[in-house]
């Protein structure tokens, strides 16, 4: 890729990466025909899509944007390395198969390298539903002779354990309380698609979730729209504000957002709803600010390698905090190949921004850190060449047209 001029247009965001794989693995816990609308074309969804597959189910896509899944009444509640190796979201399957099936073997996850991410509040949270673990050869093995419900209060607001607590204690018996809750859209989007299929689930999107266990039989396939992708969405607000110009990301939700859209207005970003989701205007050069990582609402960690960017590209100085995850600071290397000024200090880092980047070959760590680097070309003299670009596919349909759509000098080579 080569910096040009200012972007111009519209670009329409597809449902949440972070919610169709949730989905997916909440379709285990009653047989029968779903349809998700709003599905992006993503590395993830056809890895998720795989998994469920090898279990017994069908997945196909009837059309762009839609897939329909057929969960038979017997399926095979094993989650393999070659599937879950893939990206660590996969250990959201072991809830609903709990739940549905008494017993799970998934193999211990992998994902994105930017740190360690244990599971043990997943466990924790199963565990205190009536489910026993063990490990063996790679696998956790799970077995549950019945789900009672509980209280369960997380240590942190966990999306995953969240998630997996509360597929779980779909079918428990008796009323669970989740205390500490994850509060994204995305667990909201969740609870939807859960209480349309039949499940009775209260306070999704505040801290304190309850669940009233229903039977089994209670439960079936539903038709469900996925909500917006707000990381695909702060993605290309962010490419305007690097590159400049004046867009529309359609689809957008700036309620989903709220301190994302706040940081970047204090940056000169000028940003207000549009009738077809979010209008968004850059100034030349950006401000600087501090950012620091927080549960949602807060600035959420995946939105903090654009943050780097586009302070590596504004006028002064700001202060990055990681609060969530140890070790998301391994593409700064990659930035600094680009001439970017940042120094790194444990949890912390320090951004001096320059009014150019220079072009260079650099590496995708994850999808989110390889997004940020596409953008970071936007600025750069000469050419930019982002390899392990499949770490990008995980996330984002398409990233390279929708930004050449854009105005930008853009091209996916398949060797990289």
């Amino acid at each position: 890729m080569r910096a040009g001029g200012p972007l111009a247009g519209t670009v329409r965001i597809g449902g949440a990466k972070n919610s169709v794989l949730k989905l997916l693995a909440a379709t285990l816990l009653a047989p029968g025909e779903y349809v998700l609308r709003n599905v992006p074309a993503i590395a993830d969804v056809d890895s998720m899509s795989d998994l469920l597959r090898t279990m017994g189910c069908t997945v196909e896509r009837p059309e762009p944007g839609v897939l329909r899944v057929v969960r038979p009444e017997t399926i095979v509640p094993e989650a393999p390395y070659e599937l879950v190796e893939r990206m660590r979201a996969s250990i959201v399957v072991l809830g609903p198969l709990l739940a549905r099936e008494g017993r799970a073997r998934v193999s211990v996850p992998g994902g994105d390298d930017f740190g360690s991410r244990p599971i043990d509040m997943h466990l924790r949270g199963l565990e205190l539903l009536g489910a026993r673990f063990s490990n063996a050869h790679g696998y956790i093995e799970a077995e549950a002779d019945k789900l009672e419900g509980t209280r369960v209060t997380l240590e942190y607001p966990s999306v995953g354990a969240t998630e997996n607590t509360l597929m779980a204690a779909v079918l428990a018996e008796g009323t669970t309380v989740i205390d500490n809750a994850a509060r994204e859209p995305e667990i909201w989007d969740l609870a939807s698609f859960l209480n349309r299929m039949g499940a009775r689930v209260l306070g999704a999107g505040s801290s304190t979730i309850t669940v009233a266990g229903v039977r089994p039989e209670h439960l079936s396939g539903v038709d469900h729209t996925v909500v917006p992708d707000r990381i695909e969405a702060a993605t290309y607000l962010a490419a305007v504000a690097i590159a400049g110009g004046e867009i529309v990301v359609a689809g957008a939700k700036a309620e989903h957002m709220d301190m994302y859209v706040q940081k970047l207005g204090e940056m000169g970003v000028r940003i207000s709803p549009d009738p077809e989701g979010l209008w968004a205007m850059s100034p030349r050069r950006l401000r600087s600010v501090d950012v620091a990582t927080l549960p949602y609402p807060g600035v959420a960690t995946d939105y903090k390698p654009l943050f780097v960017t586009m302070l590596a590209v504004a006028d002064g100085v700001g202060i990055v905090t990681e609060n969530i995850f140890k070790g998301r600071f391994r593409y700064v290397d990659e930035l600094t190949r680009m001439g970017a000024d940042i120094r790194t200090d444990d949890h912390h880092a320090i951004v001096r921004g320059r009014e150019r980047l220079s072009g260079a070959p650099v590496r995708a760590p994850d999808i989110r850190a390889g997004a940020a680097l596409v953008l970071a070309g936007l600025r750069a003299d000469g050419e930019t060449v982002v390899r392990d670009a499949h770490h990008i596919d995980r996330g984002y349909e398409d990233f390279a047209g929708r930004l050449r759509a854009l105005g930008a000098d853009v091209e996916r080579v398949d060797d990289y």
